[in-house]
């Protein structure tokens, strides 16, 4: 989808929301105090929309089941609705329509664009009322889902991205497979020692660092820069320890001809034919969902995991995405879907959810402390460092923001313009969207 086509988009998101959610607020007092009582039983229905399949719904029905075993007045009708743009969409169009559902899953990056247009309920009176405060969950995960220090969001999930390498490679070429690079000079050296090239096809390459999570947030952190300013309220996506990072990355790509790493990028498959897991590339950025797939695809690799470099070897950080539960403007049963919201983001809820996805994390360190997550050697190292993690800056345009720092990614490595220009231009074009 075109830039021209996004921003169109959300002109009409913008202008739909401002002449819509009047019309349903003004009936959302009289559903927030009532509730629909039109379930079996009597009971309370509180409509739950979600996107889950497979061993994450089983996950969702656990966590449900149990959640109506410790609620027997509350009934929970599950939707599928499945994640992509058209459930965004579909959402805001019930909202909108004044009909929406009374619980949905949301990823926690979208939280403050939809706070900021009046589409989310706010929950932080309730949150207070039954003492839900941050301190029970990692910062960067409550600071996500608030947007101008009020709650809108319940966190439930957390990943988190480290620096995967193959330690049979590391022994092929001299590396000690229990010393991984700290450094971006030691990341540097390794990716040139393990790299095998023939002209210009790569039979095996070290690093690239823009695959697999190497976004421009993952190095721009690292390097010590900072996309937002909390005080001013802008992006600052052209922080000089930002551009610091970008230059480096083209600079690595110059290196390597950013032409060949691309072939190489082009004729890469996934699941079993990640190149990873393949043995095509020795290192990568990536996040914790993929030991799952090296456990399916190939067990028996031989690899670890480790902090993103830094500069100076040292403060290491990462950062990291989820998904929450709102409330969306105009719910019927504001009460009831409370229940359910503070029964997920609690202990309970989340062992129940968790029991049943032995590889993905709580937003509470105490579950996913009583849950075992820091005995796996490898999942350990992701859990760790979620205390140091940082979250994608939470304003009305931040997928604008994402749009754009992909964009000058892409430029700056192929050339087109330098790394400092690309970033200016991305700065300038979002903090000019934020004062409109």
């Amino acid at each position: 989808m075109s830039k021209s086509v996004k921003k169109f988009g959300q002109m009409v998101i913008i202008s739909i929301l401002s002449l819509s959610l009047f019309l349903a607020g003004c009936s959302s007092k009289d559903k927030a105090s009532g509730g629909n009582k039109g379930g079996e039983g009597g009971k309370t229905e509180v409509t739950f929309w979600h996107g889950s399949t497979g061993i994450g719904l089983e996950a969702l029905e656990n966590m449900v089941k149990s959640f109506e075993e410790s609620h027997p007045d509350i009934k929970i009708k599950m939707v599928y609705t499945e994640a992509n743009e058209g459930a965004d969409q579909k959402l805001l169009t019930s909202v909108t329509g004044g009909n929406p559902p009374d619980v949905a899953a949301f990823d926690r990056f979208k939280v403050g664009s939809w706070a900021a247009q009046g589409a989310l309920t706010d929950l932080t009176d309730m949150a207070a009322a039954d003492g839900i405060s941050q301190d029970r969950y990692y910062q960067y995960a409550w600071d996500e889902a608030s947007y101008q220090d009020k709650l809108y969001a319940i966190p439930y999930s957390t990943d988190s991205r480290l620096l995967y390498y193959n330690k049979d490679h590391f022994k092929e070429v001299g590396l000690d497979p229990e010393n991984p690079p700290k450094t971006i000079d030691e990341l540097e050296a390794a990716a040139e020692k393990l790299t095998i090239k023939e002209g210009n096809r790569f039979k095996r390459i070290g690093f690239i660092p823009w695959y697999g999570q190497g976004w421009l947030y993952s190095w721009g952190w690292s390097f010590g820069g900072e996309f937002f300013n909390e005080s001013t309220g802008e992006v600052t996506a052209n922080d000089p320890k930002v551009v610091e990072a970008l230059q480096w990355m083209v600079d690595f790509g110059n290196k390597y001809n950013v032409e060949d790493i691309s072939g190489f990028e082009s004729s890469a498959g996934s699941d079993a034919l990640d190149p990873f897991i393949s043995g095509q590339l020795s290192m990568k950025i990536d996040g914790n969902w993929t030991v799952t797939g090296i456990n399916k695809f190939k067990p028996d690799l031989n690899y670890g995991v480790t902090p993103i470099p830094t500069p100076t070897g040292t403060d290491f950080t990462t950062w990291s995405g989820g998904h929450c539960f709102i409330i969306p403007k105009g719910a019927k049963n504001t009460e009831a879907a409370w229940e359910f919201l503070k029964y997920f983001g609690g202990p309970e809820g989340a062992k129940a959810y968790y029991s049943k996805l032995e590889g993905d994390f709580s937003v509470q360190p105490a579950v996913n402390e009583e849950l075992g997550r820091s005995e796996h050697p490898i999942l350990k190292e992701f859990v760790d460092i979620l205390p140091n993690s940082h979250h994608r800056p939470v304003i009305p345009e931040g997928q604008l923001l994402w749009n754009e720092l992909a964009s000058a990614t892409e430029n700056a490595t192929r050339g087109n313009g330098t790394a400092q220009e690309n970033l200016d231009k991305a700065t300038e074009a979002v903090n000019k969207a934020l004062k409109k």
